[in-house]
């Protein structure tokens, strides 16, 4: 089996895949999709040469977010802050969370069909916005269209909306108005509170990772509330997991973002980490004989 990364348009999904090394003789090699960042990398290509995860041997499909690389709205990023700034949470994280969520089970059965994938447990790794799409699925999409979810790795992740674009309004210095629609939008992104829809996916196994030097109230309370939430329902609390990489804030590769850069030492991190977690519990999730 070729090792070269396969780009194109899955169900209009831009997407890149990367074939793993080796895979088992008598059936597919399991399968992670992961979904980039709206910081750097927000790319799949970016995101993929910040997270390749080389070591593990599974397909890794990288998704391109709605809106984002290939998807642009016109104008580009300077658009898409324009939107951002007039409601970020009506006008971008609501839309590209729900779009992403949405679009995903079509895309996932092109690619199987294209790439011989099998219809295994799949892995899901998310960074930042790109956790909100990756729970979703989990929650929502992904028992409804019969998609077993093994693992996630949420990276920077967004577990709670509301703290999170707190904590933006604070860096951008602005202060957002919340109405019945974004606070609806909000619920359904508070997944400290969905708690019980990780339990009735099958309660895969989630590890959380931060930087160290990331916003403490939007991003590692939440983090912290989903953790002890999903431990205290949890058959197994092992199954839950959440690291800190030290000196690390919130995004995983400098700016602009857009084209594949060398490795940070702390995306490094990051990789060995999720590398490490998709290892024991999505190629664990594969009976021994049919690896």
């Amino acid at each position: 089996m070729s090792t070269a990364p396969i780009a194109g348009v899955a169900a209009g999904v831009p997407f890149l895949a990367v074939p793993p090394a080796a895979s088992p003789p008598d059936r597919p090699a399991p399968v992670v999709v992961a979904w980039h960042l709206m910081d750097p990398p927000r790319t799949e290509a970016a995101f993929a040469a910040a997270v390749p995860m080389a070591g593990l041997a599974a397909w890794r499909i990288y998704l391109g977010l709605p809106m984002y690389g290939a998807r642009l709205p016109g104008g580009g990023l300077d658009e898409v802050m324009r939107l951002a700034y007039a409601d970020a949470v009506l006008n971008l994280q609501g839309p590209v969370a729900a779009q992403g969520a949405e679009e995903f089970p079509a895309a996932l059965a092109d690619l199987r069909a294209r790439l011989d994938l099998g219809d295994g447990p799949v892995g899901l790794v998310g960074g930042s916005f790109g956790t909100a799409i990756a729970q979703l699925v989990l929650t929502e999409t992904g028992p409804g269209a019969g998609i077993a979810v093994a693992a996630a790795v949420l990276i920077s992740p967004v577990t709670q909306l509301c703290p999170t674009v707190d904590a933006m309004g604070r860096r951008f210095g602005i202060t957002y108005s919340w109405g019945p629609e974004s606070s609806a939008v909000a619920r359904r992104l508070d997944f400290a509170a969905r708690a019980d829809d990780f339990v009735a996916a099958g309660q895969p196994a989630v590890r959380l990772v931060l930087g160290a030097d990331d916003d403490r109230e939007g991003f590692h309370d939440p983090a912290e509330r989903l953790r002890s939430a999903l431990s205290e329902r949890y058959a197994d609390p092992a199954r839950v997991d959440l690291v800190t990489v030290p000196g690390m804030a919130h995004a995983l590769a400098d700016e602009p973002g857009i084209e594949p850069a060398p490795q940070t030492s702390h995306a490094a991190v990051v990789d060995r980490y999720a590398v490490e977690w998709l290892r024991q519990h999505l190629l664990d999730a594969v009976p021994a004989g049919d690896r």
